[in-house]
């Protein structure tokens, strides 16, 4: 196939495999609203099902990853804490050095069943942006405007309703606050100088108020902190973009079990803790970058059919009415209506390309660069 060719195929099915996602998160989007009439009657009911629609987003994004690129995730960890993935409610503390870091932390939990129920500390931003951020809403993710004294009674709050949430779920949070990037990272570094702490090589200073207070109101609810350490292998530097092309990028991700009972309950103690667990994992990652191998033993968790089956699902059944209506559009002539169309099509690609942007690293927050300014004045 020529380069002209393999470019238009290639542009075809980025359209194609947009428009499933984007109507397709739509019409879940819209069922979800009606489901808001069941929050009085029967609140695990609407949580339950809130669950099974958010599955058919996020799940979407996993199918790429999983099965559309072919990524390989090697999972490093403990056996013996193995079994006990997807059977209890966990922290899962992310390091946050690439832009699909958050995708391979959803495959995390697709392997072991609790992609649905999944959550995290997202900034409020996020809650308005179609199909994801409208997804959160229904499902009850923390939202925060990242200024912690407006922040912690709405954190608060919203931690302590998943107290009885009907499904296993893990609570995923990146300490770092925002995506590390060099010029952060020297920043972040001159605030632990100023404030008398170890200096990190590989990871930004932790803002320890968010996992506190996550600790304290899920305490007893939540069974253990899973702190987990993302790698590329060959020094690859994977995108989103380069996931919706086909790109196959190979993840290893160390996984350590530690029982919640052993982080401290005072909030200072649990701060000392967390730049503790910091400390450790740059030296991970040190190890990973002299030697490509984490210390665990290296287990691939199964890939589960469900996130190739639902996209399927909403292939099979957007695909024809969009191929039906290009047929009939082609066949009126209209100049108009295919003009129309065309306009379409091409609002959806920068859509969609807005939504990619939002994880480019070099487009990423300057919420760290902004922190250190406020402190210099």
């Amino acid at each position: 196939m020529d380069i002209v060719g393999f470019l238009k195929s290639q542009f075809i099915c980025h359209l194609l495999i947009c428009y499933i996602f984007i109507v397709s998160g739509l019409i879940i989007n819209f069922i979800q609203l009606f489901t808001l009439i069941l929050w009085p009657i029967n609140k695990q009911l609407f949580r339950r099902i809130n669950c099974r629609l958010a599955y058919c987003i996020s799940s979407q994004m996993v199918m790429l990853l999983e099965w559309w690129s072919g990524t390989d995730c090697t999972l490093y960890t403990d056996p013996e804490s193995y079994h006990k993935y997807g059977k209890e409610n966990a922290i899962v503390i992310l390091n946050h050095n690439f832009e699909i870091d958050f995708l391979c932390g959803w495959n995390f939990c697709e392997r072991f069943g609790v992609l649905g129920s999944s959550k995290v500390l997202a900034k409020k931003e996020l809650s308005y942006m179609p199909i994801i951020g409208w997804m959160w809403y229904f499902l009850e993710i923390v939202f925060c405007k990242r200024k912690w004294e407006e922040d912690r009674k709405t954190v608060m709050q919203k931690l302590l309703n998943l107290r009885d949430y009907p499904e296993n779920f893990w609570f995923l949070i990146h300490c770092e606050g925002t995506r590390f990037t060099e010029q952060k990272h020297q920043i972040s570094m001159q605030v632990a100088e100023a404030k008398g702490l170890p200096k990190l090589k590989y990871h930004l200073l932790p803002r320890t108020k968010g996992f506190a207070v996550t600790v304290q109101c899920l305490r007893n609810v939540v069974s253990a902190v899973y702190d987990s350490t993302l790698n590329f292998r060959n020094n690859e530097n994977p995108t989103l973009l380069g996931v919706l092309n086909g790109k196959k990028y190979h993840a290893d991700l160390y996984v350590r079990r530690i029982p919640l009972e052993e982080v401290p309950e005072d909030e200072q103690e649990c701060s000392n803790w967390l730049h503790k667990l910091y400390q450790e994992k740059d030296a991970f990652q040190e190890e990973y970058y002299r030697t490509g191998t984490y210390p665990a033993v290296p287990i691939v968790p199964p890939r589960r059919p469900w996130t190739l089956l639902n996209w399927l699902f909403w292939a099979l059944l957007l695909l024809y009415p969009l191929f039906k209506l290009l047929i009939n559009m082609v066949n009126s002539g209209s100049s108009l209506t295919l003009a129309s169309f065309a306009f379409v099509i091409v609002m959806a690609s920068v859509g969609v390309r807005w939504m990619i942007g939002v994880t480019e690293i070099n487009k990423g927050s300057t919420y760290g660069n902004n922190d250190i300014k406020q402190k210099r004045k």
